[in-house]
């Protein structure tokens, strides 16, 4: 018998782990389900700090987002218990910190989009709004919040 194939499995073959989820910095939490939609706050990176267009590369950025995006997925796993239950991304929303100049942010942010189309395939795919940013917290490169349709849990009598 085939071995089901998973997000969690996908993220194995391409050599990616889950890290644990990083504690908020304030007074908020990292996801909030309403009905069968789930809301993540925003991920950061630790790997990655600075301004594209002055210290990091539009491939740094790309690379940072892809990080971003696995934050956010842990943040995902954990509240949900598995990436199974997730039915549809609906949409991504990426801050860049960059300077004033650089317009590549949808570039940066196809690190996160590619990221999650191989992680879901067709559920991966999305809406999306990439922005510059002046700063981000602790300088870091990029934060990515993301909305999701989750599997509806209820019991329905017949």
């Amino acid at each position: 018998m085939p071995t089901v194939q998973t997000p969690e499995n996908r993220l194995k073959e391409m050599g990616l782990t889950l890290s644990p989820v990083r504690p908020s910095v304030g007074n908020y939490v990292s996801c909030v389900r309403t009905g069968n939609l789930l809301f993540t706050a925003g991920q950061g990176v630790d790997q990655y700090h600075g301004k594209l267009g002055r210290d990091l590369t539009v491939e740094d950025g790309y690379l940072a987002a892809r990080q971003s995006m696995l934050n956010v997925l842990s943040a995902v796993c954990h509240e949900l218990g598995g990436l199974s239950k997730v039915k549809r991304v609906v949409k991504i929303l990426g801050f860049v910190n960059s300077t004033e100049d650089f317009t590549a942010q949808p570039k940066v942010m196809d690190g996160a989009s590619d990221l999650l189309v191989e992680v879901f395939g067709e559920k991966g795919k999305h809406g999306r709004s990439a922005v510059g940013m002046a700063q981000l917290p602790n300088n870091t490169a990029v934060e990515i919040e993301m909305i999701l349709e989750i599997e509806d849990e209820e019991v329905h009598d017949e």
